[in-house]
């Protein structure tokens, strides 16, 4: 990092959806696949277009207990006037004009059987079955396929699995499916004053290098924990250039334009640094760059500044490198009970707390012609300020996003609470 660039500091900070377009242009997929059995494939990135191999269900069934019929044998038929229809043999495998066989839900419907009458409009006189009820073609029959048609788009690359799609899978008789592999991201905490435990004076308790890794596992990837490195341009030359095997390099600290502050200049001596500086808060001293075609995102020191970067840049370059994209952060209405202050031209995060409003019977007001503000809950800031204050994260329910143009939200303001820790 040269002089100028640490007399100049941040009077000119890269838009916050700049920052991730240029960042995730300069990453790729990184391609590596594997055949996974479908039970251990929770969670896991669908690497090509899976079809189904064969319907489902594969024969005509029945929707209900009761006897498949003829339709056209039961034309007519009232409680007052049934119709007579000769019982067909136990497990029949088909049915004549005139005959009705006994079926269950989900058993295969016997040749020559368009039609099931349930159970209960059905009554058996010796050999025969009176059908109270007149049936139509195909009523109370599922149609083989309708589930799942033969060669049926199941799902397409990038698509992440869930528990749901894992028993579509096994039904249509795929065993093993072709997922991505995780991506791997190399966590490097860095700063002479962080320690694991027990600190003196001066020394601060390690705590973004954990966070960040269990992140990354959260979101998919394999966490590689590092130990922490001091602020040495050298020793940390080498801890990323150790690291560069890795689909993404993340450190911590040493990322803003201090005189201990020495990855971006480390950044640039093993590659390039692309964005340094972000009109975010808490948090504009990230750093994005590559090394060796490796994506190196450098995170601020402070906690909560980390994690909001995390959250912003980490997560989607990391979806983009295993083979997928970032869904948006589930989101809860909700009222401000204080005002939030922000910087016209600064993407602003706030943490918030939920709680119950008098009067809030948990609905979430969508058809309330106020809005629904009545039934929302209220969304405390825990701390309007402050970025080293890991609790007013770790006691916080999401965070509200104050967009650029504005100056701060109003109290009493609907507002979007993202659930930033819900889902991956």
């Amino acid at each position: 990092m040269s002089h100028d660039r640490r007399e100049a500091g941040f009077k000119r900070r890269t838009r916050v959806a700049d920052a991730l377009a240029t960042l995730l242009d300069a990453a790729e997929p990184h391609g590596r696949t594997e055949s996974l059995p479908t039970a251990d494939a929770d969670g896991r990135v669908v690497a090509e277009p899976i079809d189904a191999p064969a319907p489902v269900p594969s024969y005509d069934r029945a929707a209900m207990d009761g006897y498949a019929v003829r339709a056209e044998d039961t034309f007519g038929a009232s409680d007052r006037s049934p119709a007579v229809l000769r019982a067909a043999g136990t497990e029949a495998e088909s049915v004549a004009p005139g005959e009705a066989a006994r079926v269950h839900t989900g058993s295969a419907v016997p040749e020559g059987a368009d039609a099931v009458v349930m159970i209960e409009q059905v009554e058996e006189v010796g050999e025969e079955v009176e059908a109270f009820d007149a049936v139509a073609t195909g009523e109370n029959v599922g149609e083989a396929g309708e589930d799942v048609a033969d060669g049926q788009r199941l799902f397409d690359a990038g698509h992440v699995l869930r528990p749901s799609d894992l028993g579509l899978l096994k039904s249509v008789g795929l065993d093993a499916v072709p997922v991505y592999d995780p991506p791997t991201v190399a966590v490097i905490p860095t700063g002479e004053e962080l320690v694991q435990s027990d600190p003196d004076p001066g020394e601060v308790i390690e705590t973004n290098g954990l966070t960040v890794s269990r992140l990354v596992e959260r979101w998919g990837g394999e966490a590689r924990y590092r130990d922490v490195v001091t602020d040495d341009e050298e020793a940390l030359a080498a801890s990323v250039e150790a690291d560069l095997d890795a689909d993404v390099v993340v450190t911590t600290g040493g990322s803003s334009v201090g005189e201990r502050d020495l990855i971006p200049e480390v950044v640039d001596g093993l590659g390039e640094v692309l964005v340094h500086g972000v009109a975010l808060k808490p948090g504009h001293p990230v750093c994005l760059g590559v090394a060796d075609g490796t994506p190196v995102v450098s995170l601020p020191g402070y906690p909560v500044a980390c994690i909001v970067n995390a959250a912003q840049f980490l997560r989607p370059l990391q979806k983009r490198v295993g083979g997928t994209t970032a869904d948006p952060f589930p989101t809860r209405r909700a009222v401000l009970d204080r005002k939030v202050p922000s910087e016209p031209g600064t993407r602003t995060f706030a943490r918030v707390a939920l709680s119950e409003r008098e009067g809030d019977e948990g609905g979430d007001g969508a058809n309330d012609g106020d809005g629904g503000a009545a039934n929302l809950p209220a969304a405390t800031p825990t701390r309007a300020s402050g970025s080293g204050i890991l609790s007013s994260v770790a006691l916080a329910d999401g965070w509200v996003v104050v967009p650029e143009p504005r100056e701060g939200l109003d109290a009493g303001e609907v507002v979007d609470v993202e659930l930033w820790e819900v889902t991956p």
